[in-house]
């Protein structure tokens, strides 16, 4: 899948000083994810229902 378009957004959590940095994109029925210090690393794609019970289980920790 071709992700070099998107519009990435780093977490609202993200810190530029901190070492969880995580970004995502919203793409039509997907969200990719990505490690913010290594853009041009690996990117995970889900469901935006995966991505909304991942987001809801990270929370919980």
């Amino acid at each position: 899948m071709d992700l070099s378009g998107v519009v990435w957004r780093k977490a609202s959590r993200s810190h530029d000083d901190g070492d969880q940095c995580v970004e995502a994109a919203s793409l039509p029925d997907l969200v990719a994810i990505r490690d913010s210090k290594d853009p041009d690393g690996p990117k995970l794609v889900v469901s935006r229902g995966e991505f909304q019970r991942l987001a809801e289980a990270l929370k919980n920790l």
